[in-house]
Formats: structure tokens, sequence, C-alpha cells
């Protein structure tokens, strides 16, 4: 079912989201400064471009550097972003098939927002992270 879910979410929304995710990695990583913000650009859009099958855990000894690093992300990317998955998530669940890709939708909110501090497991490991 995974699967299936994949292959209609990278037709319908993953593959722009990806492409959304990929434009900002590579605006960030202009800068050298910006090169471990690209680099989370990158990691969550290869989750968005995949989403099922996968989940977010916190990350163990993530502290203060992840924190100012995801305001940081907040002002520069997150917020954009996150506005890209609502507005995709809302026009998905406009049908009953679109439902369960919209919920998906929402649920890549949180990570776009603050993506530092954050690690993405297989669903039947999220504890292998810690």
């Amino acid at each position: 079912m995974k699967t299936v879910l994949n292959v209609i979410w990278l037709i319908l929304c993953g593959f722009w989201m990806f492409l959304g995710y990929l434009l900002a990695g590579v605006l960030l990583c202009i800068t050298i400064i910006g090169i471990p913000f690209g680099i989370a650009a990158f990691r969550i859009g290869v989750y968005a471009l995949w989403p099922f099958g996968y989940t977010v855990v916190d990350r163990s000894g993530a502290g203060a550097p992840s924190c100012v690093g995801n305001v940081l992300w907040l002002v520069l990317a997150g917020w954009w972003l996150a506005l890209g998955h609502i507005v995709t998530g809302i026009a998905l669940c406009v049908t009953i098939i679109g439902i369960p890709l919209g919920i998906a939708n929402f649920k890549l909110i949180p990570v776009s927002l603050l993506p530092l501090g954050k690690e993405i497991v297989r669903t039947d490991q999220p504890f292998a992270a810690r």
C-alpha cells in the first residue's frame, strides 16, 4: 500500500514539492554559512519525494545550535515551504482519494518549519536513531 500511495503522491505533488526543496537548497548553499541549511533542504526534499513508509524523529544530541539554526531556517526558507505544504494539502483534501495525501502534506509541515535536530527514519524502525 505504501508503494501505491508513494507513486500517486509522486505524480500529484511529490515531484513539485521536491523541486521546491531543491531550489531552496541550492539557494541556501550559495553561501558557506547556508550549506547546513541547504543539506537540510535536500534531506527533507527526498522525504517529500517519497514520504510514505518514513517518519521524523527527534535526533538525540541536538542542542542550542540546532535551535538557533531552526530560527534562521524559519525566516529564510521554512515559512515558504510550509505554505506550499498547506496549499497543496488543502487542494488534495478536496477529493476523497486525495485525503491521505493531504494528511501526508500536513505531516510534512513541522519538519519543513523546523528541520534541524530531526532525523528521517523508516516507520518500522522509529527508535533506530536513538
